[in-house]
């Protein structure tokens, strides 16, 4: 049996589900899917998920358990030209952080921060 990559899910945590979801959805150009919670203590938004693609899906998340916010874990996205999600940020009412920078030979890399308050980033490899 192959061995898992390191992260396995995601749960990004925010203060407001509604605002959060739509900021993502009009980046990403997706939809999110209600997750349900069998401890009746969150309520989540999961982006898309296929079990055999390289990569973790995970989740929004509003719990009474953890808040958003900068100084954690830095989230990846992958995306074909992360110019392309960066364009969208700002209009989705979110802000770029840092614009998109070359990391070497592993692509290209925008910083951006959500309507939460969560810095995530953006990477391609165009």
């Amino acid at each position: 049996m192959e061995k898992p990559n390191a992260i396995g899910w995601f749960d990004l945590y925010v203060n407001d589900l509604e605002r959060a979801v739509a900021f993502y959805e009009s980046v990403f150009r997706c939809k999110l899917e209600p997750i349900g919670d069998p401890t009746g203590e969150t309520v989540m938004r999961g982006f898309a998920t296929n079990m055999k693609a390289y990569g973790a899906s995970g989740a929004l998340v509003k719990s009474p358990h953890a808040r958003p916010g900068v100084g954690g874990s830095l989230l990846y996205f992958a995306v074909e030209d992360c110019a392309v999600e960066e364009a969208r940020v700002v209009a989705a009412s979110g802000k770029v952080v840092r614009p998109k920078f070359s990391i070497g030979e592993f692509g290209w890399v925008s910083l951006c921060m959500d309507t939460e308050g969560n810095m995530f980033g953006l990477n391609s490899m165009r």
